[in-house]
């Protein structure tokens, strides 16, 4: 069945192009609207150039510019919610999922994706899946959407099991790699390596058997 509306809700720039730009694309060629709610502009991420081409005043406008960009590339909305880097667990919980309830009421998606909690690595991707999945729990039964949560901590097939979706994105590839390749900030080692060997087909391969699917679970509610 076509969603009616995908909400992906990420606590960082490149968040979304890295875990969901292929199935992203496949919706949006289907014509399926869909909205990023991004939490934050990153602006404590580590990578800054060596020599560096950024500081802690300027990262964020840099990281802003390359969202901006990855979601033009995707063809989607976008909402940034204007949250710190790095301080997404200490904010209220049910204050993140107040607000993010209120905008997915306006919305009203079909499906939501967000991170699993605790099974995301990044203690921002935990709170922000957290706070998502916990909106949706907040909002009427008879009207909530889909939620996938992505996994992707080294336990998460022993802990969870084998996801409930798996999209093979591999036909969405170059797509997905021009999203990559906006935030260059951030992931300028691998990204480099990619473009510089973009013409050899093993690269290719090699790339697209570490990005050519993406995995979700489907969360359930108890009520």
């Amino acid at each position: 069945m076509m969603e009616k509306h995908v909400v992906v809700i990420y606590p960082h720039p490149d968040d979304e192009s890295f875990g969901a730009a292929g199935t992203i694309i496949n919706y949006r060629e289907q014509g399926v609207p869909v909205t990023y709610l991004c939490g934050t502009l990153g602006e404590m991420g580590r990578n800054m150039g060596a020599p560096p081409f950024a500081n802690r005043e300027t990262l964020s406008k840099i990281r802003k510019k390359e969202l901006v960009d990855a979601c033009s590339e995707l063809d989607v909305d976008l909402r940034m919610l204007g949250y710190r880097d790095k301080t997404l667990e200490f904010e209220d919980r049910r204050g993140v999922a107040e607000l993010l309830k209120g905008i997915l009421e306006e919305i009203r998606p079909s499906l939501v994706i967000t991170h699993y909690p605790d099974y995301a690595v990044h203690p921002d991707h935990d709170a922000m899946g957290a706070a998502a999945i916990e909106a949706v729990r907040m909002m009427d039964p008879k009207s909530r959407p889909t939620v996938w949560a992505q996994a992707i901590s080294n336990d998460h097939l022993e802990e969870l099991g084998r996801p409930d979706i798996v999209n093979d994105v591999r036909p969405f590839f170059d797509k997905k790699m021009n999203a990559i390749l906006c935030h260059k900030s951030q992931a300028s080692g691998i990204l480099g390596q990619f473009q510089e060997n973009w013409a050899t087909d093993d690269m290719k391969e090699a790339a697209k058997k570490q990005l050519g699917k993406e995995a979700f679970y489907i969360w359930h509610f108890r009520e």
